[in-house]
Order: structure tokens, then sequence, then C-alpha cells
């Protein structure tokens, strides 16, 4: 499994969606980086559409944490970091502070867990 904690995660997405986000997000995006050298990181996207036969949808960016993005050190693979930054983020679907915030735009996990 990451390095990286269910709180860790949490924690970011509770901060991250702690602040008045702009009337016409829509639809979020979670998207996954490989940094190099065992270094990863994740940022929070909202956007003004969402179109699931079209994945340009999450280019229409009108709120982003690109200067504070999840960062985290982990020796695993591209697949099993994936995979655990999808149970965190079903667990926080589940249980997390602004879950409902996200529900409501959420279409599906692929959608919502969408990976650059």
């Amino acid at each position: 499994s990451s390095d990286l904690s269910y709180k860790e995660f949490e924690k970011w997405v509770d901060s991250s969606l702690n602040t008045e986000l702009p009337e016409n997000v829509v639809a979020f995006c979670f998207n996954l980086y490989d940094d190099g050298n065992g270094q990863w990181s994740v940022e929070l996207v909202g956007t003004s559409s969402f179109d699931k036969d079209d994945s340009d949808w999450a280019c229409n960016e009108v709120f982003d944490t690109r200067n504070n993005p999840l960062k985290w050190k982990s020796k695993e693979s591209w697949k099993k970091v994936l995979s655990s930054i999808r149970s965190h983020l079903e667990t926080y679907l589940k249980n997390g502070k602004h879950a409902s915030l996200l529900a409501v735009n959420r279409v599906s996990d692929s959608a919502l867990l969408m990976v650059i």
C-alpha cells in the first residue's frame, strides 16, 4: 500500500475544500502525479463542465489546488498508489467532512478520479 495515510488525505481534502468555491464548479477531478524518485502528489481540480464521453472536460478548470498539492513518498508502483488513493477517496465520500459537496457533483468514481 501507499505510505500516505487516510488521515493525511482527509486533512488535505478538508483544507482544500474549506474555502468558497466558484459557483460554476460542476465536477471535481483528483489528479495523481508520479513526481519521480518515490515522490507522489495529488491535486484537486474543480471544473465548469462534465462530459462522460469526453475526457477533456477536466481541462475546464475554475478551481485548483495546484499551489497546495498533497505530497508524500512511496516506493510502491503507480497501480498500487492509484489503488490506495482511490480507496482513500471512496472512504472520504462515505465519511469525509465535505463528502456531500463532492457527492453532489459526482457522476462516477472513474470521472471523479481522473488520473493524468
